[in-house]
């Protein structure tokens, strides 16, 4: 596709190539049909080597079309059109186009911003990462260059590429053992290729803010230098460098760039309340800034006139609770149910499965949430059936990246097992495990560790310690505690497992691979 060709899909024209990565291309363009400029996302042909890089591509971009889609925020560029079911060189992605200035303008080591203007562009994206950690979707590149500033002064946060949904499947796109991220903006976990979680993202913001007030890099290195520095080196305090900059805004940039994600601020409402007292009131005159400055965006703007972020929620159940005539896993269980019933759920399931087929996580959960409800008024909410049925539903929320939701019903599919006797069995087993997925996901490493360990109790009791999901659940473990910065935890969980990957798979293995890579970068960062 290039300028002069044929609208794409008849109404798109591709005007000028505005931006050019590893992987797409990013064009200005135009749409014919509502007659207005948009961006125009393409794969570049020229990068694709192989029919397994074409694939692999094809499947970044749709997973990138799709995550961008899912958050709704005016700090994230729309998205309004997209084809993702053709071969590589004929998707693309149609998209808000965004005037701005980059930020990365805004950045002179010899005028560092006013503290006002550094706030304010830290408390809109926090703005944008409150929405996006709330599907929940961590960003993973956060740096100056993936954030515009607008004429009217609203922060754009842009290429979502590489952001991770906390979903297994997805987050594993990438190769093993491949470093996602910016290496000046990068959090130790993303260093040792450990899980990443919305505080991920506050670290990097950390960096960022860090840059704002003072106009220089928290570190500077080679690669393996800023690897060491970002896991070991605690960063230089902003008022050694910029002495006018208030105690509590320095304590919070030292808070979002400690090393341990659990040290950091709880979320980014959090760091955006934090923020607040440095921000001009509503109705307040624009603040002060030199020549330097005169012609740029005033992100104050939006503060000036309150732009709040989206507030915490939480997610309400799946399922109501049980009525008192339910019957337990393994009890006696209610009348049969109608037939009637029977063919709703064998068509729901089969239309599931479809859907799974076609990776439409979302719409499949909502199709077995349809047959959900009257199956539990029929035969009982812990019914074996209907929990299979929520088993299945929360497992779809969770491939959806819907985490939030899909935890409380594993934890209450888990108290229903254990009501009936039965916490070992291996649905129990399951439920239990992704339960902890979905608590490593959120950041919440120490209930998830209690959950993985108690899972593996009850696998190594039945299987073994080199069953597959034996294997499994000892890499979660040794990538939890590697995220927390719990090295030499991580190194002795991790290096048994390696070992008896190479006995049941040989050291070549992709699994075994990746683990060898995670002791090694953690031995290296791990180095005085």
């Amino acid at each position: 596709m290039t300028v002069g060709a044929e609208p794409i899909a008849g109404r798109y024209e591709l005007v000028e190539e505005i931006d050019s990565g590893g992987m797409g291309r990013v064009w200005r363009g135009y749409d014919a049909v509502l007659d207005r400029e948009v961006a125009i996302k393409l794969i570049r042909p020229e990068a694709v080597h192989s029919p397994e890089e074409a694939r692999e591509f094809a499947k970044r971009f749709q997973r990138e079309a799709r995550v961008t889609a899912r958050i709704q925020h005016h700090g994230v560029p729309q998205v309004y059109d997209a084809v993702l079911d053709r071969p590589y060189d004929r998707v693309y992605l149609v998209m808000e186009y965004v005037r701005g200035t980059p930020l990365r303008a805004f950045i002179n080591p010899e005028r560092p911003l006013p503290i006002a203007w550094a706030a304010a562009i830290a408390a809109q994206i926090c703005t944008v990462l409150s929405h996006a950690h709330a599907v929940p979707v961590v960003h993973r590149d956060i740096k100056p260059e993936n954030v515009l500033v607008t004429d009217a002064g609203m922060v754009k946060l842009l290429d979502f590429g590489v952001a991770a949904m906390h979903n297994g499947d997805v987050t594993r796109l990438t190769r093993p053992n491949q470093v996602v991220g910016s290496r000046y903006y990068m959090a130790p976990e993303q260093v040792t290729c450990a899980r990443v979680t919305p505080r991920t993202d506050l670290y990097a913001l950390g960096c960022l803010l860090h840059e704002l007030l003072t106009g220089r890099v928290v570190f500077r290195g080679t690669e393996y230098q800023l690897m060491y520095q970002h896991c070991h080196r605690p960063p230089t305090p902003v008022r050694e460098l910029r002495p006018d900059v208030p105690e509590e805004l320095e304590r919070l940039v030292l808070d979002l760039l400690a090393k341990a994600p659990e040290e950091r601020p709880a979320d980014a409402y959090e760091v955006y309340e934090r923020l607040l007292p440095f921000l001009p009131p509503p109705g307040a005159a624009p603040p002060p800034v030199g020549r330097e400055l005169a012609g740029m965006p005033d992100p104050t703007l939006l503060y000036r006139r309150p732009n709040p972020p989206r507030r915490r929620t939480e997610a309400p159940p799946l399922v109501p609770a049980a009525p008192a005539r339910s019957a337990a896993p393994g009890g006696a269980a209610p009348a049969v149910p109608h037939p009637g019933l029977r063919d709703a759920i064998r068509a729901a399931l089969a239309q599931f499965d479809a859907l799974l087929e076609q990776e439409r996580y979302t719409q499949a959960a909502e199709v077995l949430g349809a047959v959900v409800g009257p199956a539990s008024e029929a035969l009982g909410p812990e019914h074996p059936r209907v929990l299979a049925l929520r088993a299945r539903r929360a497992g779809s929320l969770f491939l959806g990246g819907d985490v939030r939701r899909a935890l409380p019903e594993f934890d209450a599919l888990v108290a229903a097992y254990r009501r009936s006797g039965n916490a070992a069995h291996p649905d129990a087993v399951d439920c239990l495990r992704q339960a902890a997925d979905c608590r490593a996901e959120l950041g919440q490493a120490t209930a998830a560790l209690r959950q993985y360990r108690e899972a593996l109790g009850y696998v190594r009791a039945e299987s073994g310690d080199v069953s597959p999901t034996a294997l499994d659940l000892r890499r979660n473990i040794g990538v939890v505690l590697a995220g927390e910065g719990r090295t030499g935890e991580a190194v002795a969980e991790l290096q048994p497992l390696y070992d008896d990957l190479c006995l049941v798979y040989g050291p070549e293995h992709d699994e075994a691979r990746e683990v060898a890579g995670m002791l090694a970068r953690l031995r290296l960062t791990d180095r005085s």
